[in-house]
């Protein structure tokens, strides 16, 4: 099993942008498709987005597309997000996941998780 943890979370100001990363271990996560999700207080876990094993795909959320970039290092079994222009809503725990499948934009595709890492955009 994939074990995920995920980094870089913290305050920003709206605006402003943050870089998490999610480091892999226990298996080489280059024929995973890597996933981020969010939630925020009170909501469901949302679907951000999700890479192909290559990296070659990517696909986003309509909420954060255009401003989230999700890229990966198989060499350091590591994935990122990117997040530019952050609003207020985007406040959330975001997590990452792995799946052993090519297309994988819910979370039930998905089967080991990070614990999360908290994002909070202030106003």
């Amino acid at each position: 099993q994939v074990r995920l943890v995920e980094f870089g979370g913290g305050l920003v100001q709206a605006g402003g942008s943050l870089k998490l990363s999610c480091a892999a271990s226990g298996r080489t996560i280059s024929s995973y498709t890597m996933g981020w999700f969010r939630r925020a207080p009170g909501k469901e876990r949302e679907f951000v987005a999700f890479i192909s094993g290559s990296g070659d795909t990517t696909y986003y959320g309509d909420s954060v597309k255009g401003r989230f970039t999700a890229s990966r290092d198989n060499a350091k079994n590591t994935v990122y997000l990117l997040m530019n222009s952050l609003k207020p809503e985007d406040t959330a725990v975001y997590f990452c996941a792995a799946a052993y499948r090519t297309y994988a934009p819910a979370s039930t595709d998905y089967n080991s998780w990070g614990q999360g890492t908290q994002v909070t955009v202030s106003s």
